[in-house]
């Protein structure tokens, strides 16, 4: 699979990385911009194209908070290892950094772990229309 495949339209990565429904992959799974502090935590209950719910029980996004906890580490390690020993700057501005860097990013962090979340669980399905015109029949 050529490198453009993992995040074309079918691939679980694109439906993470572009934060789209899972299911139809064309409904936003946030009503405001990725990087956006305005209403940082809203989310949408359904896609407001294929009506697929974004929250299929109560604590269903309990696993996001893993998910989230694991890039955050891991992105704190990189960012204060790369100005500590890539920049040779002291520990002390190394993790200033990390903390402007963090504040910047907790909000794609958080949409990103909940999109990861909700994509592990819920499957691409390209035909959600016709099988809901069965379903209607």
């Amino acid at each position: 699979m050529s490198p453009m495949g993992l995040i074309s339209k079918g691939s679980k990565m694109y439906s993470i990385l572009h934060f789209k429904c899972p299911r139809c992959q064309e409904g936003d799974l946030y009503p405001t911009a990725t990087f956006s502090f305005r209403k940082p935590f809203d989310m949408y209950k359904e896609c407001p194209v294929c009506g697929q719910s974004y929250e299929p029980e109560p604590g269903f996004y309990y696993g996001a908070m893993f998910i989230s906890y694991i890039i955050t580490g891991w992105f704190s390690l990189a960012v204060v290892a790369f100005f500590r020993w890539g920049l040779h700057w002291s520990l002390l501005h190394s993790f200033l950094m990390l903390f402007v860097i963090g504040g910047l990013l907790f909000v794609y962090f958080y949409r990103l772990s909940r999109a990861i979340w909700l994509t592990m669980n819920v499957r691409y399905e390209p035909d959600w229309k016709q099988q809901e015109k069965s379903a209607a029949s």
